[in-house]
This record gives C-alpha cells, sequence and structure tokens, in this order.
C-alpha cells in the first residue's frame, strides 16, 4: 500500500480499495492475514478507526474475517467474488464513459487490442 491520499474520497474507503487491489494482483491470496489496524494506522499516519472502518467494510462484503485474537484474513473464494463484483462495475460505470471517448475519437476496439497507441506514438516521435 502507498501513503499517498487524495480528496477525492474518505481515506477508509481508499484503505479498502487498496486491499481490493492487492487480493484481485495476488499479493494476499486467501488465508493471508491483513497488517494490523495498529500497524496500518502507523505506518500511514492515519486514526486507527479509519483503519477499522476500512477493514470493516471488507468484512461486510464478505471478502475478509475477523479471527478473534489474531487478526483479519483474506475469505476463501474473496478473489473471484471480487472479480465478478468489479467486472460488473467497471461494465456498468467505467466502459460507458470509455466507449463515448472511442466513439468521439473514432478508435474501433480492433486498433486497441493492436496496439494502435504504440502505433501512434511512434508516427508521432517521428514527426
Amino acid at each position: 500500500m502507498d501513503g499517498e491520499w487524495n480528496d477525492n474520497q474518505p481515506i477508509y474507503r481508499q484503505l479498502r480499495d487498496r486491499v481490493v487491489a492487492m487480493i484481485l494482483e495476488g499479493v494476499l491470496q486467501e488465508g493471508d492475514p491483513l497488517p494490523s489496524v495498529r500497524t496500518v494506522a502507523a505506518d500511514y499516519r492515519v486514526n486507527p478507526l479509519t483503519v477499522q472502518k476500512g477493514y470493516q467494510e471488507l468484512v461486510d462484503e464478505d471478502l475478509v474475517e475477523s479471527k478473534r485474537g489474531l487478526g483479519m484474513f483474506v475469505r476463501a473464494g474473496a478473489k473471484e467474488r471480487l472479480l465478478t463484483s468489479e467486472r460488473s462495475n467497471f461494465l456498468k460505470e467505467e466502459w460507458p464513459r470509455i466507449q463515448a471517448i472511442m466513439q468521439r475519437l473514432g478508435l474501433k476496439p480492433e486498433e486497441l487490442l493492436n496496439g494502435a497507441g504504440d502505433k501512434e506514438r511512434k508516427k508521432e516521435e517521428e514527426r
């Protein structure tokens, strides 16, 4: 996790999103412990209640579980549940915006798949 925060979203939500990214990227796997609330609070200079709130969202989403006296752990199947929900979220919220930009710029999906961006960059460099 990096220590940079943006002002557009509450810190607890950013913490939640960082743990989600770590699960999706395989940094955290099923059964792995999350860093302790105290450690995260000290390392990133945030209130422990803020960390706890971010972790609680993960518990509420059934992605992590709290083991009394031991800490928080990534639940079995968390990555699959995240992939399903994040893909759905992307298609509902991000894709329409990307599709509109593509239409505005006259880009076709196959151009993106064939590395059109690389070709365009090379043309610009040659000029």
